[in-house]
């Protein structure tokens, strides 16, 4: 890589800088008063969904498996955190907000990591359709213990929804602290997709015999990417919880699962940036069509199957979005050909390297037979 051009510590600050300048705008836009409380909680529910759908990006995009139960795992984090938060208060532990925020929201991501794992290890020897049947009762299983469970709200199936809500639940979200917690959660799930334990991941996806035989543990590493999966989705349950400030089973049901698989294949399987664009993308959708109600799930259907038609890879592929690339195309145009071109002619000539070798090597087996 040419000096000129920015190097790997320059690229970090760069993304830094701009991930900052996002959240100056942020403030500046929440703090004077342009948008409004609707807009704020529009804003906190695309967070929510962009850490939901990244996780859930690992499992579908990265390791290539059909999971249908990530809501359940949202589920309990978010009673994990709601009950733990509500016991603190009770025995009267003084705690500041932010702090008691942080720190059931973590609880909530551990315990439904541990449930990730007690799931993952029987369940990821199946494959595909099976493994989407497995884990889409592994939600509705989720769904139907909460709603008998007494201290989660629940009264027992007998007894319909009424009495079924936890609520009282301290509202103690807040968009900016969320706002950091997304950008950690993205950048954790950008470097483990880069890291050898991603590339080991993505071999799995590709071909998970050759990976076996090339000495990967694939059990292991299957395991831990539904573990850091159901760990970002309790979290994102966690927040949920205490944004809302109630709770009830039906968000541990299918279709919500089902929402943000849609997600991830309209963004492109593999592509964090097509997740993200399309959690915030297809979050704000069905807002924009309120004032169409009685049509606005039908516009919706149909914009789906538009692009999965035109576009069945998704939005994106499995490309992702670089603000290094960007500022190195802006202004380092020359050294971006250069760089390229002299990737290329490396290419070229391990090619015309391996032709070469492989044209001696014939004819010297063609000699081997003339001289016997």
């Amino acid at each position: 890589m040419k000096k000129s051009m920015l190097s790997i510590k320059q690229s970090y600050l760069v993304c830094a800088i701009g991930v900052a300048a996002l959240f100056a705008v942020l403030m500046g836009v929440c703090e004077t008063g342009v948008v409004s409380l609707y807009v704020k909680g529009v804003l906190m529910t695309c967070c929510i969904a962009i850490i939901m759908t990244t996780s859930l990006n690992l499992t579908i995009g990265v390791l290539g498996q059909l999971t249908l139960g990530c809501c359940g795992f949202e589920a309990i984090g978010a009673y994990s955190a709601a009950l733990l938060s509500k016991i603190i208060v009770a025995n009267g532990i003084a705690m500041n907000d932010t702090v008691r925020f942080l720190l059931v929201t973590i609880v909530g991501g551990l315990v439904a990591c541990l449930f990730g794992v007690i799931i993952g290890i029987p369940a990821l020897r199946l494959h595909g359709d099976y493994l989407a049947i497995i884990t889409l009762g592994f939600g509705e299983i989720i769904r139907v213990i909460i709603q008998n469970l007494k201290v989660a709200g629940g009264e027992g199936l007998d007894k319909g929804q009424q009495g079924q809500a936890l609520i009282g639940i301290d509202r103690l979200a807040n968009l900016y602290v969320v706002f950091w917690i997304t950008v950690v959660t993205v950048v954790l799930l950008f470097m483990f997709a880069r890291s050898r334990y991603g590339r080991a991941v993505k071999a799995i996806r590709d071909d998970e015999i050759a990976a076996g035989a090339s000495g990967i543990n694939i059990t292991y590493l299957k395991v831990m990417v539904f573990a850091i999966s159901a760990f970002f989705a309790g979290i994102a349950g966690g927040i949920f919880a205490q944004y809302i400030g109630a709770l009830t089973p039906s968000m541990a049901g299918w279709l919500q699962s089902i929402n943000y698989v849609i997600m991830v294949v309209f963004g492109g399987m593999g592509s964090l940036t097509g997740s993200i664009v399309s959690a915030i993308g297809l979050t704000i959708l069905p807002e924009l069509l309120r004032a169409f109600s009685d049509y606005r799930m039908l516009v919706y259907s149909v914009v789906l199957v538009l692009i999965m038609i035109f576009r069945p890879q998704g939005i994106f592929g499995n490309w992702e979005f670089s603000l290094t690339k960007v500022i190195n195309k802006l202004f380092y145009p020359v050294k971006v050909k250069e760089h390229g071109k002299s990737k290329q002619d490396g290419a070229d000539g391990k090619s015309e390297k391996a032709v070469k070798s492989g044209e001696s090597a014939e004819k010297a087996t063609k000699t081997k037979e003339a001289q016997a």
